[in-house]
């Protein structure tokens, strides 16, 4: 761990356990000893039976002598959202259900509440050579980046009448193994040799590593400058969208077979096809600044990105 604090025995309960950052930090805890429970929907070892994450869910059995809770339960961002209204359908979760834990948190003495929420809180893009930072307003364009600003507000709201600790932490795209959606596609696409029109993207985007969002999370459960901050995730090493795809190709063992098209016609394109969000992650820059957790909480990210790309690669190949 990167920081020279003295660790506590607390107890931490975990929402969204069997989730991909929720299953790597129950892991991580575990491995070193810590006292933590997994609230899932089922039962299983070293585990508290969790209730759906609503405005009405009762979490009052479930936080009986837990000093921490860490929430990484949440609808997560999809990109072809089928639900009917989707800003509804995240701020049921996302707002109303993480409010209700948080107020029954807060009712049974737990003294901090770590909320994983996203960087799409910040927005959607950075102009070039900028970087969004821990200070910066909010500006979330999508219903999910917007539900997790509400949850954020809420939560601070919470922490002024109660007193219990609230930590927000937001990372841009997280990979590592077991990593779905479309940094597997990727993978697979390049995995496959198939040629890619993205040879002359200049961009600059953040990710962050599971591991290192584990190791700030892990770090927030006990640091007492963590208390009451919000800290942007990153793993200090921005790429272009052609730099990325050519280190996860050889991570693969591969090579990235990229030719130039303008970035105006891709864009075109995407738009087309009914698909913008893709042009936009691919094509446009988001850049995080993690100065605060390095400044604060003397947080390092431990994984390089070429180990972390190297570890995801070595996941994908042996499935």
């Amino acid at each position: 761990m990167s920081s020279e604090y003295q660790e506590s025995s607390e107890l931490v309960l975990i929402t969204g356990a069997s989730g991909f950052v929720g299953a790597a930090l129950m892991q991580r805890l575990t491995i070193e000893g810590r006292h933590a429970y997994a609230a899932i929907r089922t039962v299983a070892p070293n585990a508290r039976l969790a209730p759906d994450l609503s405005a009405d869910a009762n979490w009052l059995p479930l936080l009986q002598g837990i000093d921490v809770v860490v929430h990484t339960a949440a609808r997560v961002h999809i990109m072809n959202d089928k639900a009917a209204d989707p800003l509804a359908a995240f701020r049921e979760t996302n707002v109303a259900g993480t409010l209700a834990l948080a107020r029954q948190a807060a009712e049974t003495g737990v003294r901090r509440f770590i909320f994983i929420s996203s960087i799409k809180v910040n927005g959607e893009e950075t102009a070039p050579d900028t970087a969004f930072s821990a200070a910066d307003i909010p500006a979330p364009i999508d219903a999910y980046g917007i539900s997790k600003a509400e949850a954020e507000a809420g939560l601070q709201q919470i922490a002024r009448d109660t007193g219990m600790q609230v930590v927000i932490i937001r990372p841009p795209l997280v990979y590592g193994p077991g990593v779905k959606a479309n940094f597997q596609s990727m993978m697979r696409w390049l995995q496959r040799g198939i040629p890619l029109p993205f040879g002359s993207i200049q961009n600059k985007r953040s990710l962050v590593a599971l591991d290192n969002l584990v190791d700030l999370i892990t770090i927030c459960i006990d640091h007492p400058a963590a208390a009451n901050q919000i800290f942007l995730a990153a793993d200090g090493d921005d790429m272009s969208t052609p730099e990325l795809l050519r280190r996860v190709a050889a991570a693969l063992g591969t090579t990235a077979k990229l030719f130039p098209v303008p970035t105006s016609m891709l864009t075109g394109a995407a738009h087309l096809i009914g698909k913008p969000a893709i042009a936009q992650r691919l094509c446009s820059s988001l850049q995080v600044d993690i100065s605060a957790a390095r400044q604060l909480l003397g947080w390092q990210p431990p994984l390089t990105v070429d180990e972390g790309l190297r570890q995801t690669a070595q996941w994908f190949l042996s499935r």
